[in-house]
């Protein structure tokens, strides 16, 4: 099973770059995030052209994630990440797909910090960090895939100090990150590449940082533990990235021998 995680950013606007990706790449999962569609907007037809049932909860303006299965439909488990019922924002969707559980999640960016978006952002890694024990208590095979919003070591940015203030480095939000390591989960791409210190799946529009390769490493699978010696492979399409019209985020995929 190849599994991918896309921050699309505005689903309808990159369409002709996620179908050209889709049918060169051909994964048998795909997590998307920040949609920026509601559900009426999301473009069902072209993905079920391309053989992929979907999965979304959208959202206008912002927001809005989707699970693409490749000749199967998702079998929805939450469409809200559990913990706080007034929490309106489309941040997390989970399925079922082929005996996997998947879950598609976009975690908050939680700038400016300090302040209201900040807090959000920790509370919502809270709420994560509850469901994912529950999930892993269940002790069947789960992957959490998306855009997490947190750039988990130094190594995984480019020498700066331009992010110094940014909610994406600061240590809560990384501790976060690093209790549900402390869980019991395991970051794919990290064991796959232990050694690798660009690892970037995000390059911001401004300043040339594409063109500079002064990128993030925001995107990321967490692998349930009897999901790990099943990891064979994967890797982030950073040509993608660099394609007219792209996302400011590149597809990263991993393989799993099922």
């Amino acid at each position: 099973m190849k599994l991918a995680t896309f921050n699309i950013n505005n689903i309808n606007r990159r369409l002709p770059n996620l179908l050209d990706w889709l049918r060169v790449r051909r994964p048998d999962v795909v997590c998307l995030q920040e949609l920026k569609a509601t559900d009426r907007q999301f473009p069902r037809t072209a993905i079920a052209e391309a053989g992929y049932g979907a999965a979304f909860v959208g959202q206008s303006a912002w927001n809005g994630v989707a699970i693409l299965a490749r000749g199967a439909e998702p079998v929805v488990t939450e469409t809200t990440l559990p913990g706080d019922p007034d929490d309106q924002q489309a941040r997390y969707i989970e399925a079922a797909v082929n005996g996997v559980v998947i879950a598609c999640l976009y975690a908050p960016n939680g700038n400016p910090q300090p302040g209201p978006k900040y807090d959000y952002k920790l509370r919502w890694m809270e709420r994560l960090h509850a469901h994912a024990a529950g999930l892993r208590a269940s002790k069947l095979p789960i992957v959490l895939a998306g855009d997490y919003n947190i750039v988990p070591e130094a190594r995984d940015i480019y020498v700066t100090t331009s992010y110094r203030d940014n909610a994406l480095v600061q240590p809560a939000a990384r501790a976060a990150y690093r209790a549900l390591l402390e869980q019991g989960w395991t970051d794919a791409l990290r064991k796959l590449y232990p050694d690798e210190p660009a690892l970037y799946t995000f390059w911001d529009y401004m300043r040339n940082r594409w063109e500079r390769n002064a990128g993030l490493r925001l995107d990321h699978f967490l692998l349930s533990k009897n999901l790990v010696r099943k990891l064979k492979g994967g890797a982030v399409d950073r040509e993608v990235r660099g394609r007219e019209g792209a996302s400011d985020h590149a597809p990263v995929w991993i393989e799993l021998d099922l």
